[in-house]
C-alpha cells in the first residue's frame, strides 16, 4: 500500500534516471538514415595536372633555376642563364617578356629544394602579374 502523505494523496518519489530509450531510439532513425544515404553521396575526385605532351616548345620561353642553395638564376630563350636575386625577379621577368603577358614561365628546381623556395618565387611571379607560370618536370621512364 501506498504511504499516505499529510494533505491526504499518495506519496511519490522523484526518479534520478534518465530514461535512455528515446535517446536509444533517435540513434537508431540516424543509423538507418546514415546507413541508407551513404551508398548515394558521391566522393570528390581531385583532378591533379599531368605533364603535357606538346609536339614543339614555345619560341620564347623563360625559365627560373632554384638552385640548391635556393640561389636563383634566370634563362632567356637559349642564352646562357645569369644569378639574379629574388627582389629583383619580378621585374626582370617582365623585361624579358618584352609586355607580351602569354609568354611561360617555367620554373625548375632540384627535387632537393624545399619546397617553400619554389613556392616564394611562385608568389612572386603571380603577384607581378605574370600570367602563365608552371613547373619543369621530368617526363615519364625518367621520373622516379
Amino acid at each position: 500500500m501506498a504511504a499516505l502523505s499529510p494533505r491526504g494523496g499518495a506519496k511519490r518519489r522523484t526518479m534520478n534516471e534518465i530514461n535512455m530509450v528515446p535517446f536509444i531510439d533517435v540513434m537508431l532513425v540516424l543509423l538507418i538514415i546514415f546507413m541508407v544515404s551513404a551508398p548515394l553521396i558521391t566522393t570528390g575526385l581531385v583532378e591533379l595536372p599531368s605533364v603535357g605532351k606538346s609536339k614543339q616548345q614555345p619560341e620564347h620561353v623563360i625559365q627560373v633555376i632554384v638552385g640548391t642553395d635556393e640561389k636563383l638564376k634566370i634563362k632567356v630563350d637559349q642564352l646562357e642563364p645569369e644569378s639574379i636575386p629574388v627582389n629583383r625577379l619580378a621585374e626582370r621577368v617582365k623585361k624579358a617578356q618584352n609586355g607580351d603577358a602569354a609568354s611561360p614561365v617555367v620554373i625548375s628546381a632540384d627535387k632537393n629544394v624545399k619546397y617553400e623556395a619554389v613556392v616564394q618565387v611562385m608568389d612572386t611571379l603571380q603577384r607581378a602579374g605574370v600570367q602563365r607560370v608552371g613547373l619543369a618536370v621530368k617526363s615519364g621512364a625518367s621520373a622516379k
